[in-house]
């Protein structure tokens, strides 16, 4: 398995994706023109000279080595809400007092807020079933914590994470459904669509801007507010290891919550490190599964393998990985030993989308 940047040639494969993940994935919608400008803005994203994050869009895929078959993908966006807004709720508590009747209530309202504009976003996450194997899931989910921590300057100093909310089976949103009686008669399966393409007015539009109070809302939709789809819960796991947290910004069509966390104290990002390939040749005996990574970009490649060692500031690796990575004798790499953060369940032994994000 090999993680490299998204290419033109990957269109038929990122197409295939987008039909099999369904309407909960609105970051890759079935449309190949969309599609099109999604991987040319990637490739274009890889080649640009930095010194801050813009509207990057990064977009990488995971490779089967033996058949060349694009297995899954999984990508960064360097900073959100630039082009298209990036709406939420706040989620909190109102405090009502009446000091002469001697009175005194809390209540639960949502608020719509732009809270996380200029953050970077890790998104679009995707392990198709057939290729759900040992550590494909990690590696698809902690390949961008490295990519980050070796080009911090692309990046904002937060990350998040949308999560998915609840649905049923028909991909009806409880939350959604409430909301629509009250505000806006569409459709869940609509809105994210309109959403995925880039069309966000209609939320300022018809979403108001003044405090919901959740009582309102029916016992279904409050039920699930801050909750993720059961389907996502592996994946959150990975992510509050890593130190991701849920502060209280829940989405305004499933009341999915996003988890953030600064930069620097994601944990990936921490006890990751930085080598030199002093030496080409055979390792002597198999190691810890280990997430290596060449310092590239455009040339970026990735792999989880126990045919490399390290000691003190050195890898060892073979001369087949070398070639995988791109890498020659002295090149740096950057290693992280995939025995750390491991949740209790395997997020590649699950069904498909752990992360979400409507519009680049």
């Amino acid at each position: 398995m090999i993680i490299r940047p998204i290419a033109p040639k990957d269109l038929d494969a990122l197409f295939r994706i987008a039909e099999e993940s369904g309407p909960g994935f609105t970051s890759l919608m079935p449309d190949r023109d969309a599609l099109a400008r999604k991987i040319d803005h990637s490739v274009d994203s890889f080649q640009r000279t930095l010194s801050a994050p813009g509207d990057e869009y990064y977009l990488f895929v995971l490779e089967d080595t033996a058949t060349g078959a694009v297995m899954g993908t999984t990508g960064i966006q360097a900073s959100v809400g630039r082009i298209h807004p990036l709406y939420h709720f706040r989620h909190s508590t109102l405090v009502q007092h009446s000091r002469n009747l001697g009175l005194h209530r809390q209540i639960d309202t949502l608020t719509r807020c732009q809270h996380y504009t200029g953050c970077t976003e890790i998104c679009s996450l995707y392990l198709r079933p057939e290729y759900r194997r040992p550590l494909a899931g990690k590696l698809l989910s902690r390949v961008r914590f490295l990519f980050m921590a070796m080009h911090p300057e692309r990046f904002s100093d937060t990350v998040i994470a949308e999560m998915r909310g609840v649905s049923d089976e028909g991909g009806q949103s409880p939350f959604w459904n409430c909301l629509k009686t009250h505000f806006a008669d569409l459709e869940f399966a609509s809105v994210t669509s309109l959403v995925g393409a880039g069309h966000t007015e209609f939320i300022e539009d018809l979403i108001p801007d003044h405090p919901i109070y959740t009582s309102m809302l029916s016992a279904e939709a409050r039920g699930v507010v801050g909750k993720v789809h059961e389907q996502t819960r592996p994946a959150l796991a990975m992510l509050e290891a890593e130190g991701f947290r849920f502060r209280g910004l829940v989405d305004v069509f499933d009341g999915g919550p996003t988890v953030e966390c600064p930069l620097a104290s994601i944990r990936s990002v921490r006890t990751s490190r930085g080598l030199r390939t002093v030496a080409i040749g055979q390792p002597e005996a198999a190691g810890t599964p280990t997430l290596v990574a060449n310092t590239g970009l455009a040339d970026f490649r990735a792999t989880v393998t126990s045919d490399a060692t390290t000691a003190g500031k050195t890898v060892l690796m073979s001369p087949t990985l070398s070639r995988q990575l791109g890498l020659d004798n002295g090149a740096p790499v950057r290693a992280l030993a995939m025995g750390n953060t491991r949740p209790a369940t395997h997020p590649e032994h699950i069904a498909m989308t752990p992360e979400k994000h409507y519009a680049h």
